[in-house]
């Protein structure tokens, strides 16, 4: 039980093994950084696009503020 080169093959044997655990980990992180990066420029690229809104959506939004302000002064009492 004392023979070394059993104890330096449990050792190299063990410490390959942590080697390739460690690697496989650090691909894993890796590539879960990639799709947070790749989230992250998806919603970059979804805001640049929605920085430009359509007129139709203006026009609606327009729309829906002119309800609100008749609506207002409808209940502070104001006739239009």
């Amino acid at each position: 039980m004392t023979d070394p080169t059993l104890w330096l093959a449990v050792t190299a044997a063990g410490l390959a093994g942590l080697t390739i655990v460690t690697q496989a980990a650090l691909k894993g992180w890796r590539g879960w950084l990639d799709l947070r990066r790749l989230e992250i420029d998806r919603r970059h690229d979804d805001q640049a696009h929605a920085a430009a809104p359509s007129p139709a959506s203006r026009i609606e939004l327009a729309d829906l503020k002119e309800r609100v302000r008749k609506l207002e002064a409808i209940a502070a009492g104001v006739d239009l």
